[in-house]
């Protein structure tokens, strides 16, 4: 799946957390060099196994200065930062200092130190609220709201270094990003998540007493929302691919990372409700502000500039894995 690099480690920001783990695991099973920086905010120390982690902020640049210089590295993946919509519209400030001013500072310390590669990890958030349902990589970006500018203007950073700078990228625009390790080893831990699968399988383990289907009026066909689910140990093997085209000297890019087809709302209750084995307390309620009907990647691209092929492109595995994952939470207390 990956080509073994060994003369130099990848720096993995926000490696702790749910997505950056997973990633972090599948680099370290083919044998690369990894250090993970994450400040545990929001990620776990347990979740980088035994991977060296230091402990701090992607804008302290004195401290990625020394990691980049101590570990030699030579690619960075960049995941750390908050990723909660609503929060991002009642604090919106705390998002642009640690999302964009962060960034920021990191990219300064890749340029001061001839970083090679670069793999952003982005979403969907960017294309704000666009006219069709299915968003190509050439989709007018809108954000609606902080967490998505936030990106947005990381993005818009990187594209303008890589103009000044010989540092080639691949950034990643995540859609509904779900389900965990199949071995059970990491998974979602993510305190507060507004994500459906990790509500939902909340909801199953008695975590919550309630999920909400916001709109049952949609044009889709039973009325509810649709969404493009990625598995997120697809999404990670995106990552070793697109490490994989950097290092062949493929040109820096923007892919779409989404399977191409969608799930509505009432169909991922019911499979947690099937895989569970008991009904969920599910309560329809009012659309929320911005939510368009349906939202998919079109996903082809990411096929054939990384020969991407994912391998979990089953709802049924996707929840399976969460729904397990959150009932070792539940009974180790983590």
């Amino acid at each position: 799946m990956g080509q073994i690099n060994s003369t130099g480690s990848i720096l993995v920001t926000g490696g702790a957390g749910y997505i950056g783990s997973h990633v972090v695991r599948q680099l370290v099973e083919l044998g690369e060099r990894v250090v993970v920086l994450d400040n545990l905010s929001t990620g776990f120390e347990h979740a980088v196994l035994d991977t060296p982690l230091v402990q701090g902020d992607t804008g302290d640049m004195d401290l990625v200065n020394s990691i980049i210089s101590q570990h030699q590295v030579n690619t960075v993946m960049h995941f750390a930062a908050h990723t909660i919509v609503p929060e991002s519209v009642e604090n919106p400030l705390k998002y642009y200092r640690n999302n964009t001013a962060n960034t920021r500072n990191l990219l300064e310390c890749c340029q001061k130190n001839d970083i090679k590669h670069f793999v952003f990890s982005s979403t969907a958030a960017v294309y704000g609220e666009p006219q069709s349902a299915y968003i190509t990589e050439e989709t007018p970006t809108n954000p609606i709201n902080p967490y998505g500018m936030s990106k947005l203007m990381s993005e818009t950073m990187l594209r303008d270094l890589a103009k000044a700078f010989p540092m080639t990228h691949v950034i990643l625009r995540y859609f509904n990003v779900a389900g965990c390790d199949p071995k059970g080893r990491i998974g979602q831990n993510t305190k507060k998540a507004t994500l459906l699968t990790k509500v939902a399988v909340e909801c199953a383990v008695g975590k919550r007493d309630k999920v909400y289907i916001f709109g049952t009026d949609f044009d889709t066909p039973d009325g509810t929302g649709v969404r493009d689910y990625i598995h997120v140990e697809d999404l990670a093997s995106a990552h070793i691919k697109a490490l994989d085209y950097l290092r062949a000297k493929g040109e820096s890019t923007t892919l779409n990372a989404g399977y191409g087809h969608g799930y509505s709302v009432r169909e991922v209750l019911e499979m947690v409700e099937r895989v569970n084995g008991k009904p969920l307390n599910v309560i329809e309620t009012d659309r929320r502000a911005g939510d368009p009907a349906t939202l998919i990647a079109t996903a082809s691209k990411i096929r054939e500039v990384l020969g991407w092929q994912p391998q979990y492109d089953d709802l049924e595995t996707i929840v399976r894995t969460s729904l397990n994952w959150e009932r070792r939470l539940s009974e180790q207390k983590l």
